[in-house]
């Protein structure tokens, strides 16, 4: 007998995650608690309950320069090796106690110095924490493996030095590179010598394109910068024209970025916060999805959104009627696009993604 889709199900069920903020997803506590340890006083309320609902609200606001002004709390708490280790560990607790078995989580070590690491020290902390994080998870009966991406923040100069980084720890379980930050004003192509470099080293990266800017980032992203993965991408549905009858013509971009199967990392309750769509029926993800993108679901922040992957996979279930086969559909997507070897992308596939949707459908 099938197993009926439903949050607490969902939760058992394997899941794949590539775009999440490791300073998005803080639990409310540890904000309060790491800013009473560092005399951090700008917290709008020291109660978990209350703070975790201001966070949300304050995301709400439809815009995406609004959403990223609710970091410099997070971020303002995290300027030390013990924050960064014990935020990094409950960030792989977290995730595996959702069934998140694959997760690679983002950050920018330059955010991280104002308390005097070096950025060397910033990425050993965050590594130390995820490791200690997979051993409790483990422990509490959930394996999750880890992957980091680090960030340059595109407004800033850094680019280059942080992508040198990314490729030095590469063996340390650092997969990938990414920019992050506001779009507009701030084109991929202002980065261009660290994807040069990152190609040069046959390195990873994934680009934040076309989530509050549209098809111009994302060109850019694939075409000038040569991006494996859009962080968001969700708008390339502007180079999608649906007729009346449902029919749907795509662009020049769509039609690429659909046979390349270039990956769209799309954070649904996310996206509706920075005004990417009115609802989440609205949202692109149902026509990317029937077009047969290679779409992955994301939380991007889970604590500005109050999302998990699981709520991700209910609210979608509920509004669009995906089973199994469209949950299953999605994290083998994600997994595909994963950073990690191929083989060992197969081999979470085969042993774990296909064997625990198996059990739930039959």
């Amino acid at each position: 007998m099938v197993t009926p889709v439903r949050f607490e199900t969902i939760r058992s069920a394997p899941k794949v995650l590539l775009h999440d903020h490791l300073d998005g997803g803080l639990r409310p506590q540890t904000v309060i608690d790491l800013a009473a340890a560092a005399g951090y006083s700008e917290l709008p309320h020291t109660d978990a309950r209350e703070l975790a609902d201001w966070f949300r609200r304050s995301a709400d606001s439809g815009s995406l320069e609004r959403y990223l002004e609710t970091f410099s709390h997070t971020v303002g708490v995290m300027q030390n090796r013990d924050a960064l280790v014990r935020v990094a560990a409950e960030c792989a607790e977290d995730l595996a106690a959702d069934g998140v078995v694959y997760a690679e989580v983002r950050y920018a070590p330059e955010l991280f110095q104002e308390g005097g690491l070096s950025i060397d020290e910033v990425v050993r902390a965050v590594q130390d924490g995820f490791r200690e994080g997979e051993r409790r998870a483990e422990t509490a009966g959930n394996r999750i493996r880890i992957g980091t991406l680090l960030c340059a923040m595109r407004q800033n100069a850094r680019a280059s030095e942080i992508a040198e980084l990314a490729v030095g720890y590469r063996d340390s379980e650092v997969v990938g590179f990414d920019i992050a930050g506001p779009e507009a004003g701030f084109p991929p192509t202002r980065n261009l010598d660290a994807f040069e470099y990152l190609r040069r080293q046959n390195a990873h990266f994934t680009i934040h394109a076309g989530e509050a800017f549209g098809l111009p980032s994302i060109w850019e992203a694939i075409q000038h910068c040569g991006a494996e993965r859009l962080g968001h991408g969700v708008r390339i549905v502007d180079d999608i024209e649906v007729g009346e009858d449902g029919t749907a013509r795509l662009g020049r971009l769509a039609s690429y970025v659909r046979d390349r199967r270039i990956p769209l990392e799309l954070c649904p309750s996310s996206n509706l916060q920075t005004g990417a769509a009115a609802s989440l029926a609205e949202h692109p993800i149902g026509l990317l999805a029937r077009l047969r993108f290679r779409v992955t679901v994301n939380t991007d922040n889970r604590l500005m959104s109050h999302c998990s992957m699981s709520s991700e996979f209910a609210a979608l279930h509920e509004t669009f009627g995906y089973g199994w086969d469209d949950l299953r559909w999605f994290t083998v997507n994600a997994m595909k696009s994963a950073f990690l070897g191929f083989d060992e992308r197969l081999a979470v596939i085969e042993d774990v993604i296909k064997p625990g949707y198996a059990r739930l459908m039959r």
